[in-house]
């Protein structure tokens, strides 16, 4: 009873400690919600493909009048209306403002052999060639349906494209999981790691070791108190992002809730290490960001993991935030159940196993 008295103490002295210091409420509950903002902004926009591009009209005929009014209407060309010759497309396309050119010449639409005709020319850069051979072949697709006005042909062959009706995942919903990654990151390495160096400094540690207090129950009532922060942080991003980006929830949120939990516990066993160990900040600082930064570039936190090649993905499935980010990425977007992604929670748990062993070795009390 006197242990579960002294844990509990000692977790809430850490949560009211918590909130009185508004600098870790910032990085622990309104850093995290930043990014997801700005990443929401990024990629919770409309996903329709579209190109930035001039439109040269040099021709009088009224086909390059009407192609022109066509062109202003569509949804995949956005056209820089200041633009009024090659010179200045050329600029933009240099620095990248534009994707590509298009370029009515004086002939385009002019009467040959009593039919209207002419060329389309499009300009792109070499680094561009992707979206001029996307607009090449839309155009095309235009210029058969304009030919097909003036010559009776019979196509044999036709595409058709049909919706399946069924919502897919947005960009917002696969980088969610990331964004959730990096929240947990921020809470359990950067909090303890700056913490613990400054209870030390401080002679709060010292103190609370000459009392009968054993590590194991020090530990359980960090954990506990930065735990429910924890989940408070990222309670707070999964309510945002269901309200503002329209996040589409595929799991349990019990499950969801849990593995969330889990994975706190295990990476703030870094930090505890870490936190532990380091006498002052200017040995937590460098450790915690050496361990930090691969974690965050190299588990899928910003982009994707199959980007990278196979040998660095074989590297990266090793690191502790990598089953983290991919569970949660299986609840939130596939739906998947406890059971269904044990791997990931095996990982989690093998993890947090080893981190506390090493944690409870290198932990000083000054």
């Amino acid at each position: 009873m006197s242990s579960f008295y002294t844990i509990k103490t000692i977790a809430v002295i850490n949560t009211k400690r918590f909130f009185r210091d508004k600098l870790a409420i910032f990085f622990t509950i309104a850093f995290p919600l930043i990014f997801l903002i700005i990443f929401g902004s990024l990629f919770n926009g409309d996903n329709n493909v579209s190109f930035k591009v001039a439109l040269i009209n040099e021709s009088s005929s009224q086909i390059a009048t009407q192609f022109v009014n066509s062109a202003g209407q569509s949804n995949i060309l956005k056209i820089d209306s200041s633009i009024d010759n090659k010179d200045q497309a050329v600029k933009k396309m240099q620095r990248s403002e534009l994707d590509a050119t298009i370029i009515l010449p004086q002939s385009f639409g002019q009467q040959q052999n009593g039919i209207p005709s002419g060329q389309v020319t499009v300009l792109y850069n070499e680094n561009s060639q992707q979206a001029g051979s996307a607009l090449s072949s839309i155009l095309k697709a235009q210029m058969d349906e304009l030919n097909k006005q003036f010559v009776d042909t019979y196509v044999p062959f036709t595409v058709v494209q049909e919706s399946t009706k069924a919502q897919g995942l947005s960009q917002f919903d696969y980088t969610f999981a990331g964004l959730v990654g990096f929240a947990i990151i921020s809470l359990g390495i950067f909090g303890p790691t700056n913490v613990f160096p400054e209870l030390k400094k401080q002679g709060v540690l010292r103190r609370l070791h000459t009392t009968p207090l054993k590590v194991r129950h020090y530990f359980i009532a960090n954990v506990g108190s930065q735990g429910l922060i924890g989940m408070l942080s990222i309670a707070t991003m999964f309510i945002f992002s269901l309200l503002v980006f329209d996040l589409q929830m595929k799991g349990s949120y019990v499950t969801f809730a849990a593995f969330v939990a889990l994975s706190i516990v295990m990476i703030y066993g870094i930090g505890l290490a870490i936190g532990g160990w380091a006498k002052n900040e200017r040995q937590a600082a460098p450790l915690s960001n050496l361990v930090t930064f691969p974690m965050i570039f190299l588990s899928g936190t910003f982009f994707p993991r199959f980007l990278m090649p196979e040998w660095l993905q074989s590297v990266t499935n090793l690191l502790p935030l990598t089953p983290v980010i991919d569970g949660v990425r299986l609840i939130v977007t596939e739906g998947k159940g406890m059971l269904e992604i044990l791997p990931q929670v095996g990982l989690v748990a093998v993890w947090a196993l080893v981190i506390y062993l090493i944690a409870f070795r290198v932990f000083r009390w000054e």
